[in-house]
């Protein structure tokens, strides 16, 4: 396996904000090929997107995550993105640089060019869909003189994701997100995910509990509405119950894990599924 930690950098100071002296990085966890298996084969990629509205990245949502989709045969970069006190775009900009990357390595990597999805939890996932939705927007292929299509995700994979800024949202996310623009009728729209969807947002798998008591499963249904109303295809899962921050929903990311809701435990295969089947 190829394992190593990358440093994404770009000028804060340019797009208005401050990262603290934070470093963001990319760790990748990369399937080696094998002349006795397959020597040639390319594999598609998941960039593990985080909660923590947007104040921390939790830790049972990023490598835990990054090695189940390892397990799978799939490729898997853990993004370690900026939070407050760095605000919006740019956890947006440091999203595009990790796709263009990979792309960038394909051959290098063994990653499937055509196979590159974020995936993102609560606040993280907010981030791929943000990410999703505004990818082609100019403050970010202007950003790096994007015009290929280097940076563009193929799909996003959406856990119990904060995706509106509006009635539903989690508030405190766009706080952290926006800062002193949190109120600013604009900004609300344009990090509105459900809002910003076009025809070149890539295809979604969607997972939510219908008892989400922090992020209301409305955010996972103004999503999909807003995706087939662009005829933007969706697998969309709602299971009954479960907390927020489930994760993989298990004894690996919570000790004392009692075994309720282990329904939700299946969200990680049907995913792998999709993702392969992009």
């Amino acid at each position: 396996m190829i394992y190593k930690t990358l440093n994404i950098d770009i000028d804060y100071a340019r797009i208005g904000t401050d990262n603290a002296g934070f470093q963001c990085t990319l760790t990748l966890y990369l399937p080696e090929n094998s002349e006795e298996i397959d020597p040639k084969r390319c594999r598609p990629t998941v960039v593990v997107l985080p909660g923590g509205a947007y104040a921390f990245r939790s830790r049972r949502e990023a490598e835990p995550i990054a090695l189940k989709f390892l397990a799978e045969d799939c490729n898997a970069a853990l993004l370690e993105y900026s939070v407050a006190p760095t605000h919006f775009p740019a956890a947006l900009l440091e999203t595009a640089q990790a796709i263009a990357l990979l792309r960038e390595h394909a051959e290098e990597w063994n990653v499937d060019p055509d196979k590159i999805a974020v995936c993102g939890f609560s606040a993280g996932g907010h981030l791929a869909a943000s990410y999703g939705t505004l990818w082609d927007r100019d403050f970010i292929t202007d950003y790096y003189g994007y015009r290929n299509c280097e940076h563009k995700p193929n799909g996003m994979i959406l856990c119990y994701a904060v995706t509106s800024a509006g009635y539903w949202a989690h508030r405190g996310s766009i706080e952290n997100l926006l800062g002193d623009k949190a109120d600013d009728p604009e900004m609300l729209e344009l990090v509105s995910a459900e809002k910003q969807v076009t025809g070149a947002t890539p295809p979604a798998f969607i997972w939510h509990t219908f008892d989400d008591g922090c992020v209301p499963v409305q955010n996972a249904i103004l999503m999909a509405g807003a995706l087939a109303e662009k005829n933007i295809n969706a697998e969309v899962h709602i299971f009954p119950h479960g907390p927020h921050g489930f994760s993989l929903a298990n004894e690996t990311v919570y000790g004392c894990y009692d075994g309720q809701h282990s329904e939700c435990q299946a969200w990680i295969d049907m995913a792998v599924r999709w993702l392969k089947s992009l």
